[in-house]
């Protein structure tokens, strides 16, 4: 039986550029840091609480994904309403255009072009 979400593997070319990114425009807590036996970074894993989102290093790079794709398309945080001003605000600072919105959502892009987003869309309650 699941018990939630456990991890999002993110893979990426500049480990430290992305994971920089994901601390500073969504406020995640760095846990860790994973090296190759040659000292080279392999990964870094943020709190995305509950759960870990686990940046580990790609020498593939990912071909940029427009709407709504196969597989994983998008990574969206949660925010308050009363947020949005000031998230659209350090997006804009950190140089990460918003390319869409809606009446919830900012949509951007990560230091590697893969889709992210913040909404204050009302989820449904768990059933109970």
């Amino acid at each position: 039986m699941s018990r939630g979400l456990h991890h999002i593997a993110l893979g990426a070319r500049q480990v430290e550029e992305v994971a920089r990114f994901y601390r500073e425009a969504f406020g995640l807590r760095e846990l860790t840091r994973h090296a190759y036996e040659d000292g080279a970074l392999r990964s870094i894993w943020l709190d995305l609480n509950p759960g870990v989102l686990m940046v580990e290093h790609s020498r593939e790079e990912r071909p940029r994904v427009e709407g709504v794709e196969a597989g994983p398309f998008l990574l969206a945080f949660a925010m308050e309403a009363e947020e949005r001003a000031s998230m659209r605000g350090r997006l804009e600072a950190m140089g990460c255009e918003v390319e869409e919105e809606s009446a919830f959502t900012l949509y951007a892009r990560d230091p590697e072009g893969n889709r992210v987003a913040v909404s204050h869309y009302p989820c449904p309650a768990p059933p109970g």
